[in-house]
């Protein structure tokens, strides 16, 4: 490994408006009902919706990080590491009730284009990139859209972004949607995320057991 190598890593993040890509604009528009249904008993102002994706650079390197729905693109070779269930465990043995988890080389962010405050650089640390990519295959992955993990919120793309960047050691209070925005899922990633380190620190109250 050469220092040239080192000195190019990073991890980019992209916050992607909930919908991007949709020519049907069915996403777009539930995500728009759900989100005043949302603020108006959390008596709150309605707020942008968002879903994040990364991208790793290691070298000449390059991997997008990414959940979505299996049939969403064409493409063969995806980098898909897991797969898992949406709305109800029992429906994802269809295809069409799962989503995938990508860590893909040479990848693609279809909806990048519609990318918001896009892309942030978060680290330029060879280590910590490192550490994002292998962390990838060992993401829970739980049924999108419920609260399995008892993680105080639904399981989705948000989920898997926040649990890699925090179990990579990134800082999570200065990581967050664009202004006005929210990124409902991002919390429950967090909170998996300590439960997962907590699990790992030797002594009382952890197992002790070795991380990724």
């Amino acid at each position: 490994m050469s220092m040239s190598q080192v000195a190019t890593a990073s991890v980019d993040l992209y916050w992607l408006p909930l919908g991007a890509g949709d020519n049907t604009h069915c996403v777009r528009t539930n995500g728009r009902i759900f989100e005043a249904v949302t603020a108006r008993y959390e008596r709150r102002a309605r707020c942008d919706l968002y879903h994040a994706a990364l991208e790793v650079g290691l070298g000449d390197d390059r991997f997008v990080i990414e959940m979505a729905p299996v049939w969403s693109l064409k493409q063969t070779d995806r980098g898909v590491v897991s797969e898992g269930a949406v709305g109800l465990r029992w429906l994802g043995r269809s295809r069409l009730f799962r989503y995938e988890v990508r860590r893909w080389r040479d990848g693609v962010i279809p909806d990048a284009s519609e990318a918001v405050d896009s892309p942030r650089r978060l680290s330029t640390d060879w280590v910590q990139a490192a550490h994002v990519l292998a962390l990838v295959p060992a993401f829970p992955t739980a049924t999108w859209g419920r609260n399995e993990l008892k993680a105080g919120g639904a399981w989705n793309s948000n989920s898997l972004i926040a649990w890699l960047l925090a179990r990579s050691g990134h800082d999570m209070p200065d990581i967050g949607p664009p202004a006005h925005g929210r990124a409902p899922g991002q919390s429950a990633g967090l909170v998996i995320a300590q439960r997962d380190a907590d699990a790992d620190r030797p002594g009382p109250g952890g197992t002790g057991r070795r991380s990724v």
